[in-house]
């Protein structure tokens, strides 16, 4: 037994069971470390895809309800036009309603006189330079566009009734036979 002592106690031996201990202290750390990292990263992926489900399944709802406030709120805006265009409205029928501004307004618009008063219509010289031709077709009567269309047409034809026949060129000498003169212009009507 004391060579079993003797061993037991010696460098080589205290050394060995010092890297045994170490190493079983070492491998216990590190199975924990992975049975913990392990646990963990289930846990994360579980959480992430609870996460992840939640917001795919809430993404169509939220976006719904997001639209649906905001056409709430366009109801609401075009409600409160609505009512201060009907207001406008029972304003312009309540002046029309008096006689005073019905008078005033068909004088104005009709160039209505009473008896004994004299009319006059003042024409304003900007007001000629615009001509019903310079305006777009589009902002006119379809009628003034026919009218229009009618004196262009017109117009066409006078201007080439009008303009002169270009005279035929002579025929050069060469292709005429000698002794013989260029034929004369036909008589125009």
């Amino acid at each position: 037994m004391a060579v079993k002592d003797r061993d037991r106690f010696s460098t080589t031996t205290r050394l060995r069971l010092l890297g045994e201990q170490t190493a079983a202290r070492v491998y216990r750390s590190q199975t924990r470390r992975q049975a913990r990292r392990s646990r963990l990263t289930g846990r994360a992926a579980l959480l992430t895809l609870v996460l992840c489900s939640l917001i795919v399944a809430l993404a169509f709802p939220i976006r719904q309800y997001v639209s649906q406030r905001a056409d709430i709120a366009d109801q609401l805006r075009e409600r409160e036009e609505a009512r201060a265009r009907v207001e406008q409205l029972r304003d312009s029928k309540a002046r029309w309603q008096d006689d005073a501004y019905a008078e005033q307004r068909i004088r104005e618009r009709l160039h209505y006189v009473l008896p004994g008063e004299t009319g006059y219509t003042v024409v304003d010289p900007r007001g000629t330079e615009e001509r019903r031709a310079d305006r777009g077709a589009a902002d006119r009567a379809w009628y003034a566009n026919l009218w229009d269309a009618l004196d262009r047409a017109d117009q066409e034809e006078l201007a080439a009734r009008t303009r002169p026949e270009p005279p035929e060129p002579p025929e050069p000498a060469a292709d005429r036979p000698s002794g013989t003169s260029p034929r004369p212009a036909p008589a125009s009507r």
